[in-house]
């Protein structure tokens, strides 16, 4: 039985490991593309897009799948959403598995956002040195914010960028102590992040908890209508094998 998984995160990595030991279930894994070193899950692996909704319905149908599972990073939202449409026109079981968002604690100074374009607007009058932690998708929205800006992502940005920008290219886990000393290195004054959720890049928020530096949090899209969430790789598991008998 045939099951494709989509995304590269650390919950379809941990989820293809799993079902890749369960008898009479074979793993797809699909990645985007948009990394060029990408961390790859064990099983088989297809890299590149479907061509929308109803070339994944096609592939789908091609290549026997019993189940699909959206593994994808939470603001991923267009290949959720044609995973969606092309599981429902193809009559096949579906489910998202999603770390929780990040939530405030206490000392947090939190400027909670909806997109990437009210992120922009918000942060002249936030502060001038920006650490802007969104990946390489997604930059050019703010090229022409008049602030100093430390970019970092695994690959370098595409498309138009900040006239004042320093690009770090790195990938995490980060620590707290290391996330603080770069901080204080570039005299950062406010940070941006999507509420991506997890344990690999929290230590930012800590780091700027500590030292008072406010962020702005963008908030994720919604799932699907209707999809089957799950929020961790345990519980998703224990559907897809229930759902495929």
């Amino acid at each position: 039985m045939r099951v494709l998984i989509l995304g590269g995160t650390s919950e379809a990595r941990s989820l293809a490991a799993r079902l890749s030991g369960a008898p009479d279930v074979e793993v797809v894994s699909s990645l985007a593309g948009r990394v060029r070193d990408p961390r790859l899950p064990e099983g088989e692996v297809r890299i590149g897009g479907f061509g929308g909704a109803t070339g994944l319905r096609d592939w789908l149908r091609d290549n026997a799948i019993r189940a699909v599972i959206d593994a994808t990073h939470p603001f991923a939202a267009r290949i959720s959403g044609n995973a969606a449409a092309a599981t429902t026109e193809a009559a096949l079981p579906f489910a998202v598995v999603q770390r929780p968002p990040w939530s405030p604690r206490p000392g947090d100074n939190w400027v909670e956002v909806d997109s990437l374009e009210a992120a922009a607007t918000a942060l002249p009058g936030l502060g001038r040195r920006v650490f802007l932690t969104i990946g390489r998708q997604g930059v050019d929205r703010f090229a022409t914010v008049d602030v100093d800006f430390l970019v970092r992502a695994i690959d370098p940005p595409e498309g138009p960028t900040p006239a004042r920008m320093t690009l770090l290219l790195d990938r995490g886990p980060f620590e707290v102590g290391r996330e603080s000393a770069l901080l204080r290195e570039h005299r950062i004054d406010v940070l941006v992040s999507k509420n991506s959720g997890g344990d690999l890049t929290v230590a930012k928020l800590t780091a700027a908890r500590d030292l008072g530096v406010p962020v702005v949090m963008i908030g994720r899209p919604p799932n699907p209508l209707g999809a089957t969430v799950f929020d961790g790789v345990d519980e998703v598991e224990r559907w897809l094998l229930a759902v495929l008998g």
